[in-house]
C-alpha cells in the first residue's frame, strides 16, 4: 500500500508538458525513426513522435526533469536544427511561456538561406579540395600534397555524416550515416583515400540535394502559415489599433480593407465585398459576402470594407484546422508505406550481415586476400543504405496531400489516398449531397385568368404566416414582391392553410383540402400527374368557387450533380448509387435525372449503413459521400467517408476520411485521378529502388563497382525517387 501511494505521489509531481519542435536537415525518414528512438532514451522524457513529412516532432515530457532548451540541444546532437514552436502543459491549451533565466528561453539561431548552411559549406569545400587534388595529381605533384588534400577532404565533408551516425549509435541504432562513415573510414583504413573523398562529397552532396527537394515538398503546408496576416487591424472600446492576431480575442471586431487577407474567422456585421475563398474551398470565383455571412482566416477581400465579428481564435480557425489536420494526414502511413517499412526492417540487417561476411570469410576461411574484399564489403554496405526506398512513398503521400489541400480537399491520410484510386462503387446521400437541401418552388402554373406575379404575390401573403419548409420556399421565391395583408390565418394541419384578404376566404394546399372544398380537379390532373412523377410536391391555391392555379416545390439537384456523375464515370467508377430517407417516387425522380444505377429510398441511418455494406460486398472498397455529422453512421462504414461542404464545420472536419470544403462534387473525380497517380508514382519509386540497389549488389561481386559510384548510385536514385514524388504537386 505504501508502495503504491509513493507511486500515486510521484505521478502527482509529474509536469507533463507537450512540446512540438519545427527540424531542419531531416531528409530520410529511416534517419527520423533514429532520431526519435534517440531522444526517448532520454531522462524525463515521456513518449516521442517524428513526422517526418512535415519535419516536426512532438515531445511529451517531464517539465521538473528537462526543459525544451535542452531537447532543442539534443536534437543539434544528432545534427538536426530543432525551432521550439509551442509548448503547452498537458490538458492546457495556453501556450507556454519562459520565465527569464529558463533553459525554456533557449532561442536556436535564425535558420539560414540553404547555400548558406554549414553542411552546404562544409560539402563545397570538400568538393573543391577534392578538385585542386586531382588537379595537382594529373600534374605530377608529389604524392604526399593531393592524399593530403583527399584526406583533408574526407573530414570535411563526412564530420556531419559521422555526426549523426555516431550519436545514432550511442542510441543503438544503425542508420545510413554509419554505414557511410564505416565506407569513409574503412577506405582510409585501406589507403585509399582519394575514395574516401570522393565517398564523403557524393553523400553529403546527396543530402544536401536530397534536403532540399524534401524541404520543397513541404513547402505546400509553410505556404497555408504564410497565409494568415500577423496582425489585423482591431476596433476596441471606439479605438482603432493593429494588433497581433494572437491578441485578438473572440467578440472583437476587426476591420477588412479592400485587397487585404482577412486575419480572423468571424461573421461579417457591417459591409458587402465579394471574398475570394480558394484557399479554404478552392473555388475558382470570389463569392459575395455580406451582413450575417462567415468568412475565414487567409480569405482575400475583394472590393469593399468589411467589419467581421471574430468568432474563433487564431489558433482555432479553419486555416489552422486544415494545417493541423494535413500535418497529422501527411503523418500517417499508407499501406505501401507500411510495406516498405517492414521490408527495411528486415533488409538492412541482411544485407550488414552480407557486408560483414564478404569482409571476413573469404579472409579466413579461404586465404584470399584481406583488401580486395574488404573494400566489396565497404561497397555493399554503401549499396545497402534503403533511403531511396524508405523515402519513396512519404514524398509521394506529402505533394498529393499537400496538391489536393490548395484545391480545397482535405485528405485525412495516406490509406485513404490509396483507397480512392482502387474504389468501384460510390454512394450518395440524397438531401444535401446531390440536391441543394432546402426546398424551392420549381414551377407556377396558373388558372382562370391569374397571372403568375398574382398567384405568387397571393401565396406568400397566406404563407408568410407559416413556418412550414414549404411556405418558406414560397416567400422566398417571392421576396421582392410587394405582399397583401391578411386576416384571420388559420393552420389546416395535413391539408394547407387558409387567410382572409380583401374580404374572401383563400386556401393553399394539397389535393385533399381542395376535394373538401368541393373542386373537381379533373382538368389539373394531367398537370398535377406529371408534376408529381417528378418528385416535387403540388400546393394548390384558390377560393371555395375558383382554382387560381398550383405551385410546385421540390429540393432541387446541385449544380455539379450532373457534371460530378458524369466525370465518375469517365474515371471507371462501375456503380453510382443513392441512398435516401424520402419516398421510392422522390428518390427515383432524382436518380432518373443523375442516370445512376441504383437508388435506395425510405431508409433510415441504420438502413444507410446496411446498405452501405452490401454494396461492399458485391463491389469490394465503396465510397460513401454525405454532407457531414447526419450521415456520420453510413459515412464511418464506407471504406472511404466523404464529407461535403465542411468549411468551418468542425465535427465534419473531425470525422470525415475525405473533406470536400465547398459544395462541388467534381471534385471527386479529381480526387480518383490523384490518387491512381500517386499510386503509380510510388509504384514506381519501390520497383525503382528495389531494381537499382538488385544491379549495384550484383555488379559489386563482378568488381564492376566502386565505392564513389555505389554513393553516387544510392543518393542519385534517392534524389530521383524524390524529384518523381514531387510531380504530384502540379496541377492535374
Amino acid at each position: 500500500m505504501a508502495g503504491a501511494a509513493e507511486t500515486a505521489v510521484a505521478a502527482d509531481r509529474t509536469q507533463r508538458v507537450s512540446s512540438t519542435f519545427d527540424l531542419d536537415g531531416l531528409d530520410c525518414g529511416d534517419c527520423a525513426a533514429k532520431l526519435e528512438k534517440g531522444i526517448s532514451g532520454i531522462k524525463g522524457v515521456i513518449d516521442v513522435k517524428v513526422n517526418f513529412t512535415a519535419a516536426k516532432m512532438k515531445v511529451i515530457y517531464d517539465g521538473s526533469l528537462i526543459q525544451p532548451g535542452e531537447l532543442v540541444k539534443a536534437i543539434g546532437g544528432f545534427g538536426y536544427q530543432a525551432t521550439l514552436v509551442k509548448a503547452t502543459q498537458a490538458g492546457e491549451q495556453a501556450a507556454y511561456k519562459a520565465e527569464p533565466g529558463d533553459k525554456a528561453a533557449y532561442t536556436p539561431p535564425a535558420k539560414a538561406t540553404w547555400w548558406k548552411t554549414p553542411r552546404t559549406l562544409a560539402t563545397a569545400g570538400s568538393g573543391v579540395l577534392i578538385a585542386v587534388a586531382m588537379i595537382l595529381q594529373w600534374t605530377g605533384m608529389q604524392e604526399q600534397v593531393p592524399t593530403s588534400l583527399f584526406a583533408l577532404a574526407a573530414i570535411t565533408g563526412g564530420y556531419n555524416v559521422a555526426k549523426i551516425g555516431l550519436y545514432g549509435l550511442r542510441s543503438r541504432t544503425l542508420d545510413m550515416n554509419f554505414l557511410m562513415t564505416v565506407a569513409i573510414a574503412g577506405a582510409a583504413v585501406i589507403g585509399e583515400w582519394s575514395e574516401a573523398a570522393v565517398v564523403a562529397f557524393l553523400f553529403s552532396f546527396g543530402n544536401m540535394l536530397q534536403a532540399y527537394t524534401m524541404d520543397k515538398t513541404r513547402q505546400s503546408i509553410r505556404a497555408l502559415m504564410e497565409l494568415a496576416p500577423p496582425t489585423a487591424l482591431v476596433r476596441r472600446d471606439g479605438q482603432e489599433q493593429t494588433l497581433p492576431v494572437e491578441n485578438i480575442v473572440i467578440g472583437d471586431t476587426i476591420i477588412v480593407k479592400p485587397g487585404e487577407r482577412i486575419a480572423m474567422d468571424g461573421i461579417v456585421r457591417r459591409g458587402a465585398s465579394a471574398v475570394n475563398q480558394a484557399t479554404i474551398t478552392g473555388e475558382s470565383f470570389p463569392v459575395d459576402k455580406q451582413a450575417g455571412d462567415s468568412v475565414y482566416s487567409g480569405t482575400v477581400n475583394g472590393h469593399g470594407v468589411l467589419e467581421i465579428e471574430v468568432t474563433k481564435i487564431a489558433a482555432d480557425s479553419t486555416l489552422a484546422k486544415i494545417m493541423h489536420l494535413v500535418e497529422e494526414a501527411q503523418a500517417q502511413k499508407a499501406p505501401s508505406q507500411q510495406f516498405v517499412d517492414v521490408f527495411a526492417k528486415y533488409y538492412t540487417p541482411a544485407v550488414l550481415l552480407a557486408a560483414a561476411g564478404i569482409m571476413v570469410l573469404p579472409w579466413l576461411a579461404f586465404a584470399q586476400p584481406f583488401a580486395p574484399w574488404f573494400y566489396k564489403g565497404l561497397v555493399l554496405l554503401v549499396i545497402s543504405c534503403p533511403c531511396a526506398l524508405v523515402i519513396s512513398t512519404p514524398v509521394s503521400i506529402v505533394a498529393a496531400i499537400g496538391n489536393a489541400s490548395r484545391r480545397g480537399v482535405l485528405i485525412k491520410g495516406g490509406a485513404y489516398l490509396e483507397q480512392m484510386g482502387g474504389t468501384q462503387a460510390i454512394a450518395f446521400d440524397k438531401t444535401g449531397t446531390l440536391t441543394i437541401g432546402h426546398p424551392a418552388v420549381t414551377d407556377i402554373v396558373t388558372a382562370n385568368g391569374m397571372s403568375e406575379t398574382d398567384l405568387l404575390t397571393l401565396a406568400a401573403a397566406i404563407e408568410r404566416w407559416s413556418e412550414h419548409p414549404l411556405a418558406l420556399a414560397i416567400v422566398n421565391k417571392a421576396k421582392n414582391l410587394n405582399l397583401k395583408q391578411v386576416t384571420n390565418f388559420k393552420a389546416l394541419i395535413g391539408r394547407g392553410v387558409q387567410a382572409d384578404i380583401e374580404e374572401q376566404t383563400v386556401y393553399i394546399g394539397n389535393r385533399r383540402l381542395f376535394a373538401e372544398l368541393g373542386h373537381s380537379l379533373t382538368r389539373f390532373e394531367p398537370k398535377l400527374a406529371e408534376l408529381e412523377s417528378q418528385g416535387k410536391t403540388v400546393m394548390l391555391l384558390g377560393t371555395k368557387d375558383t382554382v387560381y392555379g398550383m405551385i410546385a416545390i421540390a429540393d432541387t439537384l446541385r449544380d455539379t450533380s450532373k457534371g460530378a456523375v458524369q466525370s465518375l464515370r469517365e474515371a471507371g467508377m462501375q456503380h453510382i448509387a443513392m441512398l435516401t430517407g424520402d419516398n421510392k417516387r422522390v428518390a427515383g425522380a432524382i436518380a432518373e435525372k443523375l442516370d445512376l444505377d441504383a437508388f435506395y429510398s425510405e431508409l433510415l441511418p441504420a438502413d444507410k449503413v446496411s446498405t452501405v455494406k452490401s454494396i461492399a460486398r458485391k463491389y469490394g472498397n465503396v465510397v460513401m459521400v454525405g454532407d457531414g455529422v447526419n450521415d456520420a453512421p453510413a459515412l464511418a462504414a464506407a471504406n472511404v467517408g466523404v464529407a461535403m461542404g465542411v468549411a468551418g464545420s468542425d465535427t465534419a472536419l473531425e470525422t470525415a476520411d475525405i473533406a470536400l470544403m465547398a459544395d462541388d462534387l467534381g471534385k471527386l473525380s479529381y480526387v480518383i485521378k490523384l490518387s491512381r497517380k500517386t499510386v503509380a508514382i510510388i509504384k514506381q519509386n519501390i520497383s525503382f529502388s528495389i531494381l537499382i540497389k538488385g544491379v549495384f549488389v550484383a555488379a559489386t561481386f563482378l568488381g564492376m563497382v566502386n565505392l564513389w559510384l555505389a554513393v553516387l548510385a544510392d543518393t542519385g536514385a534517392a534524389i530521383l525517387v524524390t524529384l518523381n514524388g514531387m510531380r504530384l504537386m502540379r496541377r492535374l
